[in-house]
């Protein structure tokens, strides 16, 4: 018999689900600075992380099934919504995966200063090092998920220990003062819509992926007491993994263009430690990246497999190789975006998905009032609407100041809105050949 998951393994899953390190936050500062920073890294956890957390512990510890998420929605919105919350899944997949190859190339350019350029040429650079990139880790995830499991073992260390060793050395090291005045600063209030529509995607990010661990709820021992004690300490070593190298960030600079630049974290840690200490993460930063790009591809080529085998994507797709080439090419054409974008783009698709949930929290409340809720949030239901309101006004927040934003943001709401009528589209395509065979057959 196969021992289940037990709580601490459980809150080791939801920290690399959800976070893995600060990696990729320090674009939070280049968007809207350093209290700004700090402010939305610290009020998320009630606005954002909160509600969602609330309602996976419920409806993972109600409906403890394998696929999580997708079986609440089919459960309680029915099989088109169902459907559609995999299809929005799939697509803010695609888009997290493409985020990785192009963290890799941000952080080799602490090494390789050319590749920070803005020019086309440099461009065009920084696009064919993720090119190899993904080809490198497709020829990897094609020998099979052992050698993907070997390299996401090795990436429990190679995420959370230059973190560490960044927040100890900024304890001892630094200008307390500067971190002071940091802290005394005004809040800025001209920030552009297009830099509070990064700036809360980037934060988003960091804070998402809560309703992904419910997907092997039935693998967990003791859901209805594990889940909610696991996320309780979850949020909180997430929160301090952020706050702490942030404040020692803060103790070298609080310039906006020095957190925004093109190496991230190993140039704040240069600036800390010396040389040795830039060295050392952006090395750890590049196996970081690609130990995670490796693990995302592994599951999002298999959900691509079991939609393909269910028959909603082309059969060719049901065999695993077929689905990394098709992943591995969807990651290397979104790779020529920016990391702002990207993750503007994975958040918008992310929030479709996560507003379906509540709605299907809210559902069954109602669909089925005698479902056993071991975890039962103490809320009626009205007071799960406005709960549900807090992480959707959000997510609304960042839609509009991406309309309001670049011509580039349209875009992205452009891919969002042909996305959306792409899934109706394959849902219609998909009935219509059941009710088909089904005809044919006398039923």
């Amino acid at each position: 018999m196969t021992r289940k998951l037990g709580f601490w393994p459980l809150v080791a899953l939801i920290f690399f689900t959800v976070s893995g390190g600060a990696y990729g936050l320090e674009a939070l500062v280049g968007a809207v600075g350093a209290k700004w920073a700090l402010i939305l890294v610290l009020a998320l956890p009630f606005l954002w992380v909160l509600p969602i957390s609330l309602m996976v512990s419920e409806l993972s510890a109600a409906i403890p099934e394998k696929g999580g998420f997708y079986v609440w929605v089919r459960r309680g919105l029915g099989p088109f919504w169902g459907f559609q919350e995999g299809w929005w899944t799939l697509c803010y997949s695609v888009v997290d995966v493409a985020l990785y190859p192009v963290l890799f190339v941000t952080y080799l350019s602490y090494f390789f200063p050319a590749l920070s350029g803005s020019d086309f040429q440099c461009q065009l650079m920084r696009w064919g090092v993720c090119f190899v990139f993904v080809s490198a880790a497709l020829v990897f995830n094609l020998r099979g998920s052992r050698w993907v499991g070997m390299s996401a073992l090795a990436n429990l260390v190679v995420v959370s220990f230059p973190f560490v060793l960044l927040t100890i050395w900024g304890v001892s090291h630094g200008n307390w003062g500067l971190l002071v005045s940091a802290m005394k600063a005004p809040i800025a209030t001209n920030i552009q819509p297009a830099s509070i529509a990064a700036g809360l995607a980037i934060i988003l990010w960091n804070y998402s992926g809560w309703d992904n661990i419910s997907t092997y709820a039935d693998e967990v021992e003791n859901p209805a007491r594990n889940y909610p004690r696991a996320l309780a300490l979850a949020i909180l070593i997430i929160v301090l993994s952020y706050i702490l190298p942030l404040l020692a960030g803060f103790k070298v600079t609080i310039t906006p263009a020095d957190w925004g630049n093109s190496s991230g974290w190993p140039a704040i840690a240069e600036k800390l430690g010396g040389a040795w200490l830039g060295t050392f993460g952006a090395a750890t930063a590049l196996l970081s990246a690609w130990a995670m790009f490796n693990s995302q591809l592994l599951y999002v080529s298999r959900l691509t497999v079991a939609m393909a085998q269910d028959g909603w994507l082309p059969r060719g797709l049901a065999q695993t190789s077929n689905s990394l080439v098709a992943i591995a090419a969807c990651a290397a054409v979104f790779s020529s975006l920016s990391l702002s974008k990207l993750i503007v783009l994975d958040i918008l698709f992310y929030t479709l998905g996560l507003s379906l949930e509540f709605f299907a929290l809210i559902a069954l409340r109602s669909k089925e009032p005698g479902l056993a809720r071991p975890f039962r949030i103490p809320l009626n239901r009205m007071g799960l609407v406005c709960m549900s309101l807090l992480p959707l006004s959000i997510a609304c927040i960042v839609a509009v100041t991406s309309v309001l934003g670049t011509s580039g943001s349209l875009l992205q709401i452009g891919l969002v809105g042909f996305g959306i009528t792409a899934g109706a589209f394959v849902y219609g395509i998909r009935i219509g050949t059941i009710r088909e065979k089904a005809d044919s057959i006398g039923l």
